[in-house]
């Protein structure tokens, strides 16, 4: 495994980490009636998402997709972690906004939360651009033309 691979997928499982620890809170609040932000739901929902889900899924991808082609002018590894961090630091700010909005009752971070939710989705549209190249058959094709299903 690369290292671009263990980072999206080490990343993954700490906003996993961060997204149960949550949870776990928000159950306890029910349990013995602590204090919850009425935006603790969305952050947890967001963390492990976009934090927990869609980088294991990228880091898996990278990992299992067929290395690019010589020719591949799309794939570019220092783009894909500009991209990488740009989406971790984003999606932790994310948290955090959520967080503290509900913690104060200070709504005045929507535009930055707003704004690093554009860099989500950026992001993320940038990170699949740069993979979509790579996703090509990988000898299947050959086997399909025979008549075998999968």
């Amino acid at each position: 495994m690369h290292t671009t691979a263990r980072y999206f997928i080490k990343t993954a499982f700490m906003f996993f980490a961060l997204g149960l620890l949550t949870g776990l809170y928000m159950y306890g609040a029910k349990v013995f009636g602590w204090f919850i932000p009425a935006t603790l739901i969305s952050a947890h929902t967001h963390v492990i998402l976009m934090g927990g889900m869609l980088l294991m899924i990228l880091g898996v991808a990278t990992w299992f997709f067929p290395r690019p082609t010589k020719d591949d002018t799309r794939y570019n590894p220092k783009a894909v972690m500009l991209f990488f961090w740009s989406f971790t630091l984003s999606t932790l700010t994310r948290f955090i906004v959520e967080v503290w909005m509900g913690v104060t009752g200070d709504f005045g971070m929507l535009p930055l939360g707003f704004f690093v939710a554009g860099v989500q989705v950026l992001s993320t549209i940038g990170l699949i651009f740069l993979l979509w190249s790579r996703i090509r058959p990988s000898g299947s094709q050959i086997r399909e033309a025979k008549g075998e299903r999968f």
